[in-house]
């Protein structure tokens, strides 16, 4: 995982955009029913690419959940 984008960062930079406490999502939450939308996705696209991530919008839109998430910016799974 690129230093900058710890699982800390990426359940901070979401929780931001849903207008949350970090605290409040759990790993297995489906992150559209919390009321994340595509645009906020590419948002956070945009942001972790600028971090040094390499990711795109269907590898997140495809499983919308911080343990995926997490672990697919740590290069954990495909």
């Amino acid at each position: 995982m690129n230093p900058t984008l710890s699982p800390d960062r990426v359940r901070a930079d979401i929780a931001e955009l849903l207008g949350c406490d970090p605290a409040e999502i759990e790993p297995e939450d489906n992150l559209l029913d919390l009321g994340l939308d595509s645009l906020r996705i590419m948002t956070l696209v945009e942001r972790w690419r600028t971090a040094g991530a390499a990711v795109e919008f269907p590898d997140l839109a495809e499983r919308p959940e911080l343990a995926h998430w997490t672990a697919l910016l740590a290069g954990e799974t495909a």
